[in-house]
């Protein structure tokens, strides 16, 4: 009997240091958004690098946007350092009684370059064969003294992946800008950015990205439920 029990004994051992523990698999989740209007949002100006500051307009839908999110438990705030961003994050974490975490530069919107400033028109009437691949086919286009979407996708995807592995399990904001939301929703979900005209990102939008060990699920995109209405 007693040979049997040092058997077991050595059995039950082996297998607890061997055999890998069972860990639970930890979700984190990630509320990527928009930030509010501005002026060359109004105007449909390309805003890119330049600093451009909330409207009235675009204050109200951060607030609103706030508001929204009082009761959701948020983790830690993480925003685009360029103000129209940095605000609406803002606005958002005051309403938590908390601050912004950290700017992050590679959440910055796309560097249009020498289109920044211009409203649709305007780039036709300066860059006309540029105009016309950014409207059929916006991968193919490298903005003079800017930069292009593989270039913007590949920047805002790392700052996304550095801020889930810092807060595993968490749930974060991300504040930041149309172009970068729109690229990163198609890194995650394996989407080729030939589809990049698909997706749309309206001002203040809630995007909810959720990571369990490196598998992304996409939960929400483009919501503007708080400001009383719906994309159509």
């Amino acid at each position: 009997m007693r040979p049997l029990k040092f058997f077991l004994a050595f059995i039950f051992a082996w297998a607890f240091i061997f055999v890998p523990v069972q860990v639970s698999a930890e979700t984190t989740t990630v509320i990527l958004v928009r930030h509010g209007e501005t002026s060359y949002n109004a105007q449909k100006r390309s805003q890119g690098f330049l600093d451009i500051a909330l409207n009235e307009n675009g204050l109200n839908q951060a607030k609103l946007l706030a508001k929204s999110l009082k009761n959701y438990p948020i983790d830690v705030f993480i925003a685009s350092p360029l103000k129209r961003a940095y605000v609406t994050t803002e606005t958002v974490a005051k309403m938590h009684g908390k601050t912004i975490a950290y700017t992050d530069d590679r959440l910055k919107e796309i560097n249009f370059g020498d289109w920044a400033g211009l409203t649709p028109d305007e780039q036709k009437e300066r860059f006309p064969k540029e105009t016309e691949l950014w409207n059929k086919t916006p991968w193919l286009v490298t903005f003079p003294n800017g930069e292009n979407l593989r270039d913007l996708q590949y920047r805002s995807r790392n700052a996304l992946e550095d801020a889930v592995a810092k807060y595993r399990g968490k749930t974060i904001f991300i504040g930041a800008h149309s172009l970068v939301n729109m690229t990163v929703i198609c890194s995650v979900l394996g989407i080729d950015l030939e589809h990049f005209w698909q997706l749309s990102q309206n001002n203040t939008c809630v995007n909810v990205l959720k990571c369990t060990d490196g598998v992304w699920t996409l939960v929400m995109m483009n919501s503007v439920a708080h400001l009383g209405k719906l994309n159509m």
